[in-house]
């Protein structure tokens, strides 16, 4: 009896010993990326699908879930997916971006390895090399809330996913051309949602009466577009991974990058209605509809379009001021219950940022304080963890707070790459003097979007910032001869890219990478090298730098 005994308390020891030491859920996804015949304005045309797809199939998650996907590249070109606004905490390695990894090569495959943290909401993917996100490989990522952490609204009766973006209808070796020739690739052709335009058979059907929730990301590759529902008010819950404050909207400006959350309910006649996107900013507005339909609709859509607003951004900047963080909902944020007081904290540094726009030789440049980015063979993050970075690149190449002069002087064109103190709580200003809405993302993190105001800053300007409720998100706008900032603290360690949204901007160089250094090599903030990952470059035959330990 007493080795029974023994034997069963063994057992629970070794139960609990395994549930102490349990991992989060993993997900599996396998991707076979091919190229493919589509038609987003109705004239066929190559494109890039996903497991046959176009969109790409949902990424669908919960927080804390660890993602594994599979990706074949059976396409004739390297390939790279970015997980636009995912937080990979300690885990630059699988951001997606040239400056972190090494492309996947024609032929091959690479296995993406990554845990959603703590945080919920709309997100999407996207291929970076080239322009191949100019012909698709994007589709959605949702991140829910765990069971535990309660959502600040009832359940919906279902969810939609609306991808708006421009369309250019050529394909992205030849955009990719008209740029390396130092040309723009100028205006798109139109616009699509979820990979259409037009048409009168139903993208979605309501049942009257019930709500939906709706997850918008602006995918395209240059406008800024508005988005509305013939008819229907969007209550507006959630913007890049932050519940908000729920106003009521009738349309939303959606800039390149961007991801917003609404709920709408289906409370109108039952007919049809059209979803609406437009491009804003732009002489001739370029328009693209699909139609929802109720369940037991009796009658096509109205021919008649809600108008978008007025083309000036005034109309915009005043939207951006009434998005307001939710302090009062429980769910991932740098601490709950709105305790992260981030307008109470010591700002060390304040970088200017200002986007230019130049001709070098005659070929269009863009960068950011005079240095347009271009990426070295080998990743910026190899040469630093193999402790060559000298022989690839330069740090800090510009300066915190550029003159005036900066926008009427040549770019240097170089890999653009600036240190930062790991876990320093910074400003950075993001000016832009030319006279097209700009829109940058950071990835690796979530900052707070304390201003966007007209004219250029100066530090007196701090007066206008919201330093109570501001949202933290991962995207921000620039309009014409403003300037935006945001706070955040340094507090992920890596290789993580700052970029302009618009393709033809970064592409052209007006992108850098800022290094967060751990002082001490620790797993407590990096990760190792993965063992599978692709090396290439100068390092490609160098022996494995010592691990970092625990």
């Amino acid at each position: 009896m007493g080795r029974v005994w023994t034997s069963m308390i063994a057992l629970l020891l070794c139960l609990m010993t395994s549930s102490v030491r349990g991992e989060d859920p993993y997900i599996y996804y396998t991707w076979n990326v091919t190229y493919g015949t589509i038609a987003p304005l109705g004239v066929p045309q190559q494109g890039i699908l996903i497991n046959g797809q176009f969109p790409g199939p949902e990424i669908n998650s919960t927080s804390n879930n660890n993602v594994v996907i599979n990706v074949f590249n059976n396409l004739d070109e390297p390939l790279l997916f970015t997980w636009h606004g995912v937080q990979q905490r300690k885990n630059s390695w699988q951001d997606g971006t040239l400056g972190a990894q090494c492309p996947i090569a024609p032929g091959t495959n690479y296995t993406y390895r990554f845990q959603v943290k703590d945080q919920i909401g709309t997100y999407f993917y996207y291929p970076t090399t080239g322009l191949q996100r100019a012909v698709g490989g994007f589709g959605g990522l949702r991140i829910f809330s765990r069971l535990l952490i309660p959502v600040p609204y009832a359940d919906p009766a279902d969810e939609y996913w609306v991808l708006i973006g421009d369309w250019f209808g050529k394909s992205h070796t030849a955009l990719k051309q008209t740029l390396d020739s130092g040309r723009s690739i100028g205006r798109p052709s139109g616009v699509h949602i979820n990979g259409k335009n037009g048409g009168l058979e139903a993208l979605y059907t309501m049942e009257p009466g019930k709500t939906y929730k709706y997850r918008i990301c602006n995918v395209g590759l240059k406008e800024a577009l508005n988005f509305r529902i013939q008819g229907h008010p969007m209550k507006l819950v959630e913007t890049e991974g932050s519940h908000v404050v729920q106003n009521t909207y009738d349309s939303l400006d959606v800039h390149v990058g961007q991801c917003f959350t609404v709920l709408v309910t289906a409370d109108q006649e039952p007919r049809d209605y059209f979803m609406v996107a437009s491009t804003r900013f732009t002489k001739k507005v370029i328009t693209a509809t699909r139609v929802i339909r109720y369940s037991n609709g009796v009658g096509p859509a109205s021919p008649l379009l809600p108008p978008a607003p007025h083309q000036g951004w005034a109309w915009s900047l005043n939207q951006f001021r009434s998005f307001r963080w939710n302090l009062t909902a429980s769910a991932a944020r740098p601490n709950p219950q709105g305790s992260y007081h981030y307008g109470q904290i010591n700002i060390t540094r304040t970088i200017k940022l200002v986007g230019t726009r130049s001709k070098i030789g005659g070929k269009l440049r863009y960068a950011l304080n005079g240095v347009s980015h271009v990426d070295p063979e080998t990743p910026l993050k190899l040469a630093e963890y193999y402790g060559v970075a000298d022989k690839v690149f330069k740090y800090n190449l510009i300066s915190d707070a550029p003159d005036a002069a900066i926008a009427s002087r040549d770019p240097i064109i170089a890999p653009n790459v600036i240190n930062a103190t790991f876990r320093n709580f910074i400003e950075v200003i993001l000016e832009n003097p030319t006279k097209v809405t700009q829109s940058y993302n950071l990835d690796g993190y979530s900052f707070f979007a304390v201003a966007v105001e007209p004219g250029q800053w100066s530090p007196e300007k701090r007066k206008c910032y919201n330093l109570l409720d501001a949202v933290s998100r991962h995207t921000i706008q620039v309009f014409p001869k403003s300037w935006a900032a945001i706070m955040l603290t340094f507090d992920n360690a890596g290789m993580w890219n700052l970029r302009s949204e618009m393709a033809e901007n970064r592409y052209l160089g007006q992108q850098l990478y800022v290094s967060v250094l751990s002082p001490n090599r620790s797993l407590r903030d990096e990760y190792n090298l993965p063992e599978t990952q692709l090396v290439c470059g100068i390092v490609k035959d160098m022996p494995k730098p010592p691990p970092y330990s625990s």
